[in-house]
């Protein structure tokens, strides 16, 4: 089970973002990943980061389909470069509507016409597309170029049949290893071929996992009762988002997170948190590869 991590860019200025990646590298992690968070353009950064670490594998976890046109999307994700794996996602109700002003109405519809579009065009093909959420007409020109895997952030059963259907399988994030074996993975594996489970997990090699698991819980409070990421801490059978922390010394970070590989993980995305020397013993200990 590959293992990455999610590099945090928010309130960083792109030089610290460098400095990020080259300790992560140095660490011996292989894939970093980025989100779209309103701060820097994620795939400019993972574009400009493939350059740099030619061996590094670069992710999107994920970037908002709605905010980007699929035209747009192809033919940044194809200049992105060869490592890129693409990780998209509708996002929220709350952040389609009131940062971008468009309707959220059918996304599951929005997803597959988007999805229908996309990987044509990533392909390199002529795209003539006509659907009830969006239109589509148009070839991206990239010599040299290959498609990327692609990845759907689907949390629910609609979503995760499409992405099945028509991507390479799912991110997830607060989901556990029971969710993972008794949902993710079996629900994929009846949709379709698409049957990639990539984990988001938060990560703290701390001695003091309770008090990290509190902070987690004050700093991501408002996602606790966000719809969709509410089924899963159910389905998982905690409160918060603090629950889902792997946390403890090395040896007991290490035996959690191979749990998710027991469970079916295909790939780990793992968010360091807790303070500055908490965040290098975590990058550290998952740079030795011990998965």
């Amino acid at each position: 089970m590959r293992i990455g991590i999610f590099v945090e860019e928010m309130g960083k200025t792109v030089d610290d973002y460098f400095q990020q990646v080259t300790a992560a590298h140095e660490a011996g992690i292989r894939t970093v990943w980025l989100g779209e968070r309103l701060s820097w353009d994620p795939l400019t950064l993972l574009a400009m980061t493939s350059r740099e670490f030619p061996d590094l594998t670069v992710g999107s976890a994920i970037v908002r389909t709605y905010a980007r046109h699929p035209l747009a999307l192809a033919a940044q994700a194809l200049t992105a470069g060869p490592r890129l794996v693409l990780g998209i996602g509708p996002s929220h109700q709350p952040l389609v509507e009131g940062q971008y002003g468009y309707s959220y109405d059918k996304p599951v519809r929005h997803v597959r016409e988007y999805l229908t579009a996309l990987i044509p065009l990533l392909r390199g093909e002529s795209v003539d597309y006509q659907g009830e959420t969006l239109r589509a007409g148009g070839t991206i020109v990239a010599p040299g170029s290959q498609p990327p895997p692609v990845l759907l952030s689907a949390l629910g059963p609609k979503m995760l049949q499409l992405a099945a259907e028509l991507t390479d399988g799912t991110i997830t994030v607060w989901a556990g290893p029971r969710t993972i074996s008794d949902y993710f993975v079996p629900t994929l594996a009846k949709a379709g071929p698409g049957n990639k489970v990539v984990t988001s997990v938060t990560v703290s090699v701390t001695s003091d996992p309770e008090s990290a698991r509190e902070k987690l819980n004050q700093a991501y409070a408002p996602a606790r009762d966000m719809p969709s990421y509410r089924k899963v801490l159910d389905r998982e059978g905690v409160d918060g988002i603090g629950d889902t922390l792997v946390a403890g010394d090395e040896t007991a970070v290490a035996a959690q997170l191979g749990r998710y590989r027991d469970a079916g993980a295909t790939e780990l995305i793992a968010i360091p948190v807790g303070t500055a020397e908490e965040q290098r013993r975590t990058v550290t200990l998952l740079g030795q590869g011990l998965l």
